[in-house]
Formats: structure tokens, sequence, C-alpha cells
């Protein structure tokens, strides 16, 4: 059989060609003050297009020139130096060291001086808050995963189609689940659900917590917990990932370390090489064990999730990590409202960085505004026309201000984290995560926000599929206890 080459099919992976990543690279390089003008204007005249807006992958595919010329411009760029370097690093003795009140051990408070990381990784001792319980661990998995379900059948659609669609069934502000009942034909098809989603994810179809990255990360963290302890490397983390994960239900930054994996990079290498999605969501949403199973020890929690963070992230991506996990050990510790968490999660991120500053946005918006709308109107105005959808920073902004306007309430907690659209189901599940543990209880919870998740989750992550919230929190109970 004589089969033309030029007419095979290809396998169009997403956020892996190399013609699609000078563009987030470009944009990235803007934001860090890189000049990539030069560059820049050899990858246009080329024939190179920007990085897809919505799609991880581009159509067509580029031609064998083009793609080398991307290789070869992406080193180019991996080469030229930040002018924000010192002030958003990403080694972690550096990290505390520009933190003025990075916490002191669990029981004693924020610490005026920076501490070394070294006594941040010692096992807490005498002053230790009381051990997070199973039912605050079973409500904070409830969250997680209610906040997850709510975003995902609206995931990338843009902030108009979100708001038209939930206003359309009388469901503004969010207040239970996006349904396709009562929304006119005509607006279905003007703004479609999220295309792998919706058949899960409708309040019609719901049957259970169908698979999702956002939870298949807390397993695969709990899992290197059981196997490791709070010990555990970089390299373990790795080499769980490429024994245990599915190398096709990664993305973006995670897609990239993954591959670099394979091709025999050794972390934290794997973070940095040809990988434009360094700074978006991924390794904050990777950040909630952390924080759950060092209860009233934000400084722990956040050394722990920086060494997560480092495979597959660098700087601001790695702050959000850290910042989401302090957040949440306070959090567990079952000791301070919202307000007090954002505040510790404050503490382990370099305060001049742009992650420090987009949080401190977000929660002096909520403060200022009455009406939640007006806050996603502003943060739009501040992010949307220059980071991406998935970029950490926008997503940051996004989840303080939620949080914060809510005062700790559930559902306003995860309609607002929802409502202001970039990432989702993303926001939507950190911002459960916290409330849920600020609720300490699953019956403190709205039954129309558990009930539906059937006490069943899906997943690809083995020996985890099927298994119940109440299963996982007493497994996560375990590592909390331990040593």
């Amino acid at each position: 059989m004589n089969v033309d080459r030029a007419e095979a099919p290809r396998v169009r992976l997403t956020w892996v060609q190399p013609e699609d990543l000078v563009g987030h690279e470009l944009r990235q390089a803007a934001q860090d003050g890189r000049d990539a003008r030069e560059i820049e204007e050899r990858w246009y005249a080329a024939g190179g297009s920007p990085a897809p807006d919505r799609a991880g992958a581009s159509e067509p595919p580029a031609p064998p020139r083009l793609r080398a010329l991307a290789d070869e411009l992406l080193d180019e760029l991996a080469s030229l130096d930040s002018p924000l370097a010192s002030d958003e690093p990403t080694d972690l003795d550096a990290i505390v060291a520009v933190c003025p009140h990075w916490p002191g051990p669990p029981g004693a408070g924020p610490a005026v001086g920076a501490r070394t990381p070294s006594q941040d990784r010692q096992p807490a001792g005498r002053g230790r808050t009381p051990a997070v319980t199973p039912s605050r661990l079973h409500a904070a998995w409830l969250g997680r995963a209610a906040g997850c379900l709510l975003g995902k059948p609206v995931e990338k659609l843009p902030l108009t189609g979100i708001r038209a669609l939930a206003r359309a069934a009388g469901n503004w502000p969010l207040s239970t689940w996006f349904t396709a009942h009562g929304v006119p034909a005509e607006l279905l098809a003007a703004h479609p659900w999220n295309r792998r989603s919706a058949p899960t994810s409708l309040a019609e179809n719901i049957d259970g917590m169908p698979e999702d990255d956002d939870l298949n990360y807390p397993l695969i963290m709990l899992l290197l917990l059981q196997r490791h302890g709070r010990s555990f490397t970089t390299a373990d983390l790795a080499r769980l990932w490429l024994d245990e994960l599915p190398a096709g239900r990664t993305f973006t930054a995670e897609r990239i370390a993954y591959g670099n994996l394979l091709a025999g990079v050794e972390p934290p290498e794997t973070a940095r090489r040809r990988n434009p999605f360094r700074e978006w969501i991924g390794a904050q949403i990777r950040a909630d064990v952390h924080g759950w199973t060092r209860p009233g020890d934000p400084a722990g929690a956040a050394a722990q999730a920086h060494r997560d963070a480092v495979l597959t992230h660098t700087g601001n991506g790695v702050y959000g990590a850290m910042f989401t996990a302090a957040a949440l050990a306070v959090a567990a510790g079952g000791e301070s409202d919202v307000h007090g968490c954002l505040a510790a999660g404050l503490r382990v991120v370099p305060p001049h960085s742009r992650y420090a500053r987009a949080v401190r946005l977000g929660i002096e918006t909520a403060r200022t505004e009455r009406e939640f709308d007006a806050v996603v109107d502003r943060l739009h105005a501040v992010y949307a026309d220059t980071h991406h959808w998935v970029h950490v920073l926008p997503n940051a902004a996004l989840l303080a201000a939620a949080l914060t306007h809510a005062d700790g309430d559930f559902t306003r907690s995860i309609g607002n984290a929802v409502s202001g659209g970039w990432d989702t189901d993303s926001n939507g599940a950190t911002a459960g995560s916290l409330a849920g543990l600020l609720a300490g209880t699953p019956d403190a919870l709205p039954h129309h926000w558990t009930a539906p998740l059937k006490n069943r989750l899906a997943t690809s992550v083995p020996g985890f599929d099927g298994a119940g919230f109440d299963t996982l929190a007493a497994l996560t109970h375990q590592e909390a206890l331990r040593p």
C-alpha cells in the first residue's frame, strides 16, 4: 500500500509542540522583563504564530524548518537574564532569606527574622498544635471535590459566557451547580460547555466525582507520603510520577517536566528546560496535602510544597504551591479564620514578587468592592490582556479575592472562585479545600454540594479509583500523625 507521507495523520499532543511553546515563552519573557524583541522578530519573520489562546496545540502543525527554528529560539530565550530574578528566587534558602516574617515552629507564631530552611524541615516537637481531625480532613476533601466539580463545565469559557449561562439558569451569583435546563439553545451554542466535562459535571449529569487532575495530584501526594514520609525528595516524586501517573493525565508544566524526565533530564532542571509554563498554576493545585498534613505548621508545609513544586515550576509558580500549603496548614490547625490563613500564606512568599502583589491586589480589591462582579472586573482589567488563563498570577489574585469576599462562607467561597473565570475548576478546588477545613466537619457543608458526590471518586491513580472521601480523609489523617 502506497501512502503519501504528507497526507498521513499526525498525533497532535497538546502543550508540547515547539512551535506553540515559543509564543508562550515570548509572553513569559515580556512578563519577566527579558528583552526578547530580536528573537520575536525572527520568529514572526519566519512565519511563526503566537501561542494558541485557549487550546494546547495549534493547527496546522508547523513545517520541519519552523519547528527546528522553534527549538533554537527556545534555547536562546532561556539564556536571557530577568531583571526580576533577585526579587523572585526559586531556591528555598534564598526564598526564606527574603521573607522577613517567615513563620516560626508550630505554636510559636510568626517569626520576625528569617529562619533557615533546615530548621523548618525538622519534625515538629513540643508546642505543636493539636493534630487535625479526620472529620476536618473529610470536609477538606469534599470541599476540594465540590469546588472542582462546580468549575469543570465552564473551564476555558470566557467570563462573559460563564455569566450568561449562569444567569440564564437563574443561578447568579452562583449558589448551585451549572445546568443546561432552561438555558436557550442559542446561548448554549454561543458558549458550549467544556467538551470533556459536561457529561459528568452539569447538575443533571453528576454521579459521583469524575476524574480530574485537581484531585489526581492530591492522591499522588498521599501515595508519596505513604511510601516516603515527610522526608521525600523531589527525585522520589519524579520516580513516583513515572511509575504511577499516566503521562496523558498531565498538562502544561507537568507535561513538559514529564517529557524532560523521559529524556533523562534531572530535577530541578526538569522545570526549566523548554518549559514556558513554569509560572502557571500547576504546582499550586498540587499543594493541598502538604498543608492538610502539617496542621499549624505553615513553614513546614511550605518547605514540603517547595520540594514538590520545583519538579515542574520556578519562581512565582513555586510560590503558588508554598502559599497554598501554608494557608491550608493554618486552616488545618483550626486556630484562624480565612483572613489569617491568607496572611500566613503571604509570609512564605517573597514580598516583592509578582505573586505577593497579586495576592495583595486580590485581598485589597475584595475589601473595597461590595459586589463580587466588580471585584472580578477589576482583576480582569489588570491581567486578562497580558496573562494566559492558566497562569498562576491572575488565578492567585482571583483566589485571594474570592476567599476574602466570602469571609469563610463555603458556598460563596467556591461560587466566587468559579464565577471569576480563568482556571475555574482549579480555583474552585483550592477555595473549597480551605473553606472545607474552616467549616470543620462534612455536616457543616451544604448538603446540595456533597450529596451528588456520593462519597465516590474516579481516578487513574492506582489504588484509589472508587475510593470514598471518608476513606481518603482517614488515610490523610494517618500521614498528618506521622512524625
